[in-house]
């Protein structure tokens, strides 16, 4: 399978979009569901529109690929990935890949994916 690069603007902006909401709620949210769980389940709208921004792929093939990462993270996490590398002080890092398993986000993860494929079966 050969990957084929294109640019998308509109995929490109909404990532922007996800990324500033992320970052806001990471900033001024530290607890509730908001941040624990929405975060999650936006995260892989993020993860999907940037991915759209530079990939020529379809929204299916994306979207499994968003789920498995997004899965393999969380997995990562049960893990204590982090700290067996010795990057657990990094709170960058900690931000990014979290510090624990939760089954509410890999639920959070699957809606995400689910209303992403719905929205793209609506826009086409």
């Amino acid at each position: 399978m050969k990957i084929k690069f294109k640019f998308n603007k509109l995929y490109f902006l909404l990532a922007l979009f996800f990324l500033l909401v992320e970052v806001l709620i990471a900033v001024y949210l530290k607890s509730g569901f908001v941040r624990h769980t929405f975060g999650d389940y936006l995260v892989v709208f993020l993860v999907y529109c940037f991915i759209k921004a530079f990939v020529d792929i379809s929204s299916l093939k994306a979207s499994l690929f968003v789920l498995a990462f997004a899965f393999a993270v969380e997995f990562l996490q049960l893990l204590n990935i982090l700290e067996h590398l010795g990057l657990e002080k990094h709170s960058i890092l900690k931000l990014v890949f979290g510090t624990t398993f939760q089954v509410t986000d890999l639920i959070a993860y699957t809606l995400g994916v689910i209303s992403i494929l719905i929205l793209e079966h609506l826009r086409a």
